[in-house]
């Protein structure tokens, strides 16, 4: 008798608690329009505006892919900074296996 006091508590105590982490998280239809309204632009929020080139990266002695943050980034040091070491097959695209794919 005494266990299924216990095995009653614990089932009790479970089914609060699922309770109660119910209320907490939002279901799966509530994720996905979450997820959608993220995607999607305010629409009266402006489009930021984006830096040219020449300002954002400058010619810093960098020369290598482990040094790039991006793809845009890699391709602006091979074509203005001297000395650069990231397309080695020379086609024009640097860091293709980390970057440029």
């Amino acid at each position: 008798m005494r266990n299924l006091i216990v095995l009653l508590f614990l089932g009790t105590l479970a089914w609060y608690g699922y309770g109660k982490f119910k209320e907490r998280s939002p279901g799966p239809e509530a994720q996905v329009a979450d997820l959608a309204r993220r995607a999607q632009p305010a629409a009266d929020a402006p489009a930021p505006a984006r830096a040219p080139e020449a300002q954002r990266f400058t010619c810093d002695g960098r020369t290598h892919c482990s040094q790039m943050r991006s793809c845009t980034e890699a391709t602006y040091f091979i074509r203005h900074c001297p000395g650069t070491k990231m397309d080695g097959d020379n086609d024009g695209v640097p860091c293709e296996q980390q970057w440029c794919n």
